[in-house]
């Protein structure tokens, strides 16, 4: 329930504003993404009997050099974060599959709506939508343990993404 209210609330703000630009300028948002998502990985440590899961997870390798990130453009940081959450939309869906157990299954669905949510913000701002193509994140690991994937997640938000939002609100939000 907790997750739901977040979601809702996001998606209220999100559609209460003119321009999608707009999330980005209130740096509370992304914060308590990243604390959602901290939260999130820290809860499905908690579920009991996390199965193993017997076809892997391909995540996308979402650790970063700063110094490397601000020297690419824009555009090139949004498709690597588009690339980066297709991926992981798509490994989330595939381990959903595989997850029967309570606890697993439902931290597993939350994690499917913010990735998904994040996916369709930044296609949003892009303006490029379309399924997810192999080698768009030529970076990614095999995982068979469902904790690795809400690793990534947490790291992805807490790392590209909140410095994308950050680059972006020096532009917009003035």
């Amino acid at each position: 329930l907790p997750g739901l209210v977040l979601l809702t609330s996001f998606l209220l703000h999100f559609e209460g504003h003119a321009s999608p630009t707009r999330f980005v300028c209130d740096n509370r948002l992304i914060q308590k993404y990243i604390e959602e998502a901290k939260d999130m990985e820290k809860r499905v440590g908690q579920c009991q009997a996390l199965p193993t899961l017997s076809c892997p997870a391909v995540l996308p390798l979402v650790d970063f050099s700063l110094q490397k990130w601000k020297s690419k453009s824009r555009e090139t940081k949004g498709r690597e974060i588009l690339c980066d959450l297709e991926l992981l939309v798509f490994a989330v869906a595939g381990a959903q599959s595989q997850v029967t157990e309570e606890c697993g299954a439902w931290q597993l669905s939350q994690l499917y709506q913010r990735t998904n949510t994040f996916l369709q913000l930044l296609q949003n701002f892009s303006g490029e939508a379309g399924p997810w193509e192999p080698g768009c994140s030529p970076h990614s690991m095999e995982q068979n343990h469902i904790t690795s994937i809400f690793l990534t997640y947490r790291q992805l938000v807490q790392g590209k993404l909140h410095f994308f939002f950050y680059d972006m609100a020096k532009d917009s939000c003035k």
